[in-house]
């Protein structure tokens, strides 16, 4: 029994080892692996180079937009805000019977006077 569920492991290990070799996984990982070791100057942190050798964003990079992203969901609020106001404003002069121009019209310079 116990043999059985050794060899059901050890063919999991061999069939996850041949993905990332037939994906390229393993090469990729040794080539920036090799570059590392053959850095003279060895980096403060191994991760960010790794990382960066293979394409992902420095930390400074991540926190530049963790930053973007804080403002432009605060952006974002406020404008929702905004246009629920207007849709506000909106409906009220609706409801009063108040014609006014669209912005279309007032573009145009064709108000509902001119089409009379």
């Amino acid at each position: 029994m116990i043999d059985v569920v050794k060899m059901e492991k050890d063919s999991k290990k061999e069939a996850f080892r041949k993905y990332l070799e037939n994906s390229g996984v393993l090469d990729a990982l040794t080539k920036v692996l090799v570059s590392l070791y053959e850095q003279d100057d060895k980096p403060s942190s191994a991760v960010e180079f790794i990382q960066q050798k293979l394409g992902g964003p420095t930390a400074s990079d991540h926190e530049k937009l963790k930053g973007e992203l804080y403002d432009l969901q605060a952006k974002y609020e406020k404008l929702l805000a905004t246009n629920q106001e207007l849709c506000k404003e909106l409906e009220g002069l609706r409801a009063a019977g108040v014609q006014r121009e669209t912005c279309q019209d007032a573009a145009t310079g064709d108000s509902p006077s001119n089409r009379l």
